[in-house]
């Protein structure tokens, strides 16, 4: 083992450093998953009980360490239970950001692409829809998807399957319509379910005056990663949620906007580099031209 340095009986080695640095980043993504939840305050106090049980260990208390050691050994059962959310949301973080949790994923590993672009997306239907319920207070909850069909969310609602369009998403969310009160999942230009059911967030640091279809969307786009779309039945005003952050009083453009960055920003930064590329290309081809002359 190669020291870093020695302090007297400590002796700090490169392998130390790492372990500490992966415990502290470990430790940041558990705070941030518990941040605004009482789970944090629950998780701290359990940390607390630890460090008293180490301190109390090291001191030769047996009588005390026995009796946390009865509790420690417990303490994982107790925390499945406990913090079975937060556990389901880490795991569903874990699973969003690899892709593992893709459809086509044998086929991305031999190499055959789906077609996703701006053809599978009709943007200006949804942004015609939202708008238009905007102007008559219509309450909507629309939830788009660029990775994943949420098959487990659409199974929840009544599956439809239907190529997106103004009409269907007006005569969904109609205030008359037995379909309207719930979410729609859409993926790649279908309607693939209408009256979903949403996890809500448990922040518990969002203001009082969010409804719960504000907190249904931030907790979908929380686990999900998913945009979905408010429309606000007491004041008509349109919002959105990327990535749990709530974008409020929006305009048709803005909300149009934010819509194409999240849909197509992948296939924006491909295209920007093709050109770069074609660009630095050309250039070289005309110096190489321009030596021979």
């Amino acid at each position: 083992m190669i020291l870093l340095f020695d302090i007297g009986f400590l002796k700090i080695s490169w392998v130390d450093i790492i372990d500490i640095s992966l415990v502290s980043i470990l430790m940041y993504q558990v705070y941030k998953l518990m941040r605004g939840s009482v789970a944090l305050t629950i998780f701290l106090g359990f940390l607390s009980l630890y460090l008293i049980y180490l301190v109390v260990g090291a001191a030769g208390m047996e009588l005390v360490t026995t009796i946390l050691s009865q509790f420690m050994e417990v303490g994982v059962i107790a925390a499945i239970i406990l913090f079975q959310q937060e556990i389901r949301k880490f795991l569903l973080l874990i699973g969003k950001t690899t892709d593992l949790n893709r459809e086509y994923l044998f086929k991305g590993f031999l190499g055959i692409r789906n077609g996703t672009g701006k053809k599978s997306y009709q943007v200006n239907p949804i942004v015609e829809a939202v708008k238009a319920m905007g102007g008559s207070n219509t309450g909507a909850l629309i939830v788009l998807s660029k990775d994943s069909e949420l098959k487990f969310y659409v199974e929840s609602g009544d599956v439809i399957n239907a190529k997106v369009s103004k009409r269907l998403l007006l005569a969904i969310f109609n205030k008359f319509s037995p379909l309207h009160d719930g979410a729609v999942i859409i993926h790649q230009g279908v309607i693939k379910a209408a009256r979903c059911i949403l996890p809500v967030t448990e922040r518990e640091d969002l203001p009082a005056t969010l409804g719960l279809r504000h907190r249904a969307a931030i907790g979908m786009s929380e686990i999900t990663g998913a945009m979905v779309i408010i429309v606000s039945e007491e004041t008509g005003e349109m919002s959105a949620v990327i990535d749990g952050e709530l974008f409020k009083n929006l305009s048709a453009q803005e909300l149009r906007k934010m819509i194409n960055n999240y849909l197509f920003e992948d296939q924006s930064a491909k295209k920007e580099k093709k050109n770069k590329k074609d660009k630095n290309k050309k250039t070289i081809t005309e110096l190489i031209a321009g030596n021979d002359n």
